[in-house]
């Protein structure tokens, strides 16, 4: 079965200084429907402008990842990190027992485009603690790179939950399949372009709720940047 969540059916929030668009409940929108997929809490569609941000906040008990589209981000915590995001990065920040940080758009010039990504961990208070590696587009162009896994396999982010999280780069002429393991259930998020899975047509900021099936194709890509979150059941 797949049930597609469209972009335009996402809830949004509007501020002088960020335009952010949720596929799950979140803040001020609620959505009885949406109120995450499986241990998927939260993925939060952000564009911030310049010089602009998030001010220091706290978490705990949560896995979080950011993903950056276009532009930088800058990111400060409690724990000692401070680190520039760029495309191609991915950032883990495990909030444990607590954890205040900030994420500021980096540049005086350009907006950030960033994908928000929170799940809820498989232990509790545990010592907060943060990853962030690079996957280039090498490793992701016409194929799934695992670039998040609960163990850190073949050198992904490790995260505190059973969730593999992939990503795949497709256009023109490119096929990509992604084969499902029994008792899995996965959310597909288009993060940028067009494409077509099992020959439902998809857009940037579309998703998908998959469960039951064997595989799915993508095809007839263009400039299309694919995440699938492939998880345990809850």
């Amino acid at each position: 079965m797949i049930k597609i969540r469209k972009s335009e059916n996402r809830g949004s929030t509007s501020l002088s200084w960020l335009e952010s668009k949720h596929t799950f409940s979140f803040g001020n929108y609620q959505d009885n429907q949406y109120r995450g997929f499986e241990s998927l809490l939260v993925i939060n569609d952000d564009i911030v402008k310049p010089g602009k941000g998030f001010s220091t906040h706290s978490h705990n008990n949560m896995e979080i990842i950011s993903y950056v589209l276009h532009g930088s981000l800058q990111h400060k915590d409690s724990i000692g990190n401070g680190s520039i995001i760029l495309p191609g990065d991915v950032q883990r920040m495990s909030a444990g027992t607590g954890v205040t940080h900030s994420e500021y758009n980096n540049s005086a010039n350009d907006p950030v485009h960033f994908l928000q990504i929170w799940f809820i961990p498989d232990k509790n208070n545990l010592l907060p603690s943060y990853e962030q590696k690079n996957f280039s587009i090498e490793q992701k162009r016409g194929k799934f790179c695992l670039v998040a896994s609960k163990d850190g396999h073949y050198d992904s982010v490790s995260i505190i939950q059973n969730v593999n999280i992939s990503v795949a780069l497709i256009n023109k002429a490119e096929e990509v399949t992604y084969d499902i393991s029994k008792k899995r259930s996965l959310w597909v998020h288009i993060a940028q372009g067009t494409v077509n899975m099992n020959n439902i047509s998809l857009k940037e900021g579309d998703g998908a709720a998959i469960y039951d099936e064997k595989v799915i194709t993508f095809t007839k890509g263009i400039d299309s940047e694919i995440i699938v979150f492939d998880m345990k059941p809850i």
